[in-house]
């Protein structure tokens, strides 16, 4: 079986940078070529122009496979024959409808994008597939618990898959950063892999010798768990799983023909990767720097306060939140990179800087390093829009590119075994 991946919600090709285990030498892309990426697409509706997309070509190319539109106006049967579908989307709202004439079966929700996932695999039937999301995308929405992955997983019973997957804290398992997201790794039922699985049990997948308990060991310690189904027999379709599925999703989990089973579990692992470990220890721009000015106002909003305010009826309340440490500690993995890094916001970074003890803000480049990417990956020709503001956007969207190489390698194994 070939080693062939398409590409969907690239951005700068976090994917990929994992999969192939791409460098960055003299501003020279080096990868080692193990997965052939036949396609890619990278669309951001948001903005007149493209720098993920532009960061992307540069970085691997132009070609005709690297396409720059909305991924819904693709008709999925063009799009090459592949063995690894893999993307990172958006934690939206997946509810779906029957059109009124039923002409048209199950719609999914305008503007959705795991629709277009479902699309892809519907119209191409890849082997093996590996997604990644946010984690509350296992309990959302908040007024019906569970019913969104619900409806990935009966998505993906209806396409004959199987899933396994699992929430990883990439700072307990030895990266530079506390992001905590969801890995999903579906694979087709006429596969080995298949086979070879559905002889264990869900537990023994879950704890030993599945795809993630074999690259991100858990304690053999079983907090709580939790069974359901999602056959026809529980559920007729998609619209009756959106109408009334409600389950707790623990954060480890498999669905075979329909079964689910899922668990909550903790990471086995002592190594750290420090947030001083990945800090530029020379001279850095002084635009960077606090000034006077600035300080008290991070001051403030890194502090505990109570701040009055009112709800929508006139009611008043307290809005409290406690203190964050100011500046962050070195000693730790870096806090959860948002799209926001180095706005005057709470979440920001603020660190002390190497040489001159005084308190900054984060570098690109830094914040490249806190997502594994090779130094300098975002840096390009800032006439395509990719200023400093949008680099540090592309690592707040990014993923952990050392999860994915590890999987990856071991995906590898699995193909070459097929």
């Amino acid at each position: 079986m070939e080693k062939k991946v398409v590409e969907l919600f690239a951005g700068v090709g976090g994917f990929r940078c994992g999969l192939n285990d791409v460098k960055l030498i003299k501003n020279e892309v080096h990868e080692n070529n193990t997965w052939e990426f036949v396609w890619a697409n990278q669309w951001e509706p948001s903005t007149k122009s493209q720098p993920a997309f532009d960061c992307y070509n540069e970085r691997f190319g132009e070609s005709e496979n690297h396409i720059n539109e909305d991924i819904g106006t693709i008709d999925k049967n063009t799009i090459p024959n592949h063995t690894l579908l893999v993307g990172g989307f958006p934690c939206q709202d997946y509810s779906v409808a029957r059109s009124l004439s039923n002409n048209h079966g199950i719609e999914g929700k305008k503007g959705v994008l795991w629709w277009e996932i479902a699309e892809v695999l519907e119209a191409k039937n890849p082997p093996f597939v590996l997604l990644e999301n946010v984690d509350r995308l296992l309990r959302s929405p908040a007024s019906q618990r569970g019913r969104d992955f619900g409806i990935m997983l009966r998505t993906f019973l209806d396409n004959d898959y199987s899933v396994e997957w699992r929430v990883i804290n990439a700072g307990e398992y030895g990266f530079p950063q506390k992001r905590r997201r969801v890995f999903i790794f579906a694979y087709k039922n006429s596969t080995k892999y298949y086979s070879k699985m559905n002889k264990i049990s869900s537990e023994n997948v879950i704890f030993n010798e599945g795809i993630f308990a074999k690259n991100f060991p858990i304690k053999d310690e079983l907090l709580d768990k939790g069974k359901k189904n999602i056959t026809e027999k529980e559920y007729v379709d998609l619209v009756d799983v959106s109408d009334n599925f409600d389950f707790h999703f623990f954060n480890s989990g498999i669905m075979r023909n329909g079964r689910i089973y899922t668990a909550k579990v903790l990471p086995n692992c002592s190594k750290i990767t420090p947030l001083r470990d990945v800090l530029e220890k020379g001279d850095i721009d002084d635009k960077y720097i606090l000034d006077e000015e600035s300080f008290e106002k991070w001051k403030f909003l890194k502090g505990a306060k109570k701040i009055p305010r009112k709800k929508p009826n006139g009611e008043c309340y307290n809005y409290s939140e406690g203190s964050m440490a100011f500046p962050d500690n070195l000693d730790v993995p870096a806090r959860t990179m948002l799209t926001s890094e180095t706005s005057l916001n709470r979440s920001s970074h603020v660190v002390e800087d190497f040489k001159t003890k005084k308190l900054r803000l984060l570098t690109p480049l830094e914040a490249e390093r806190i997502n594994g990417f090779p130094d300098n990956w975002t840096k390009i020709d800032e006439k395509t829009g990719m200023t400093d503001k949008r680099r540090f956007f592309m690592m707040g969207n990014a993923l952990v590119v050392g999860i994915i190489n590890k999987l990856g390698k071991y995906i590898e194994t699995i193909i070459e075994n097929e």
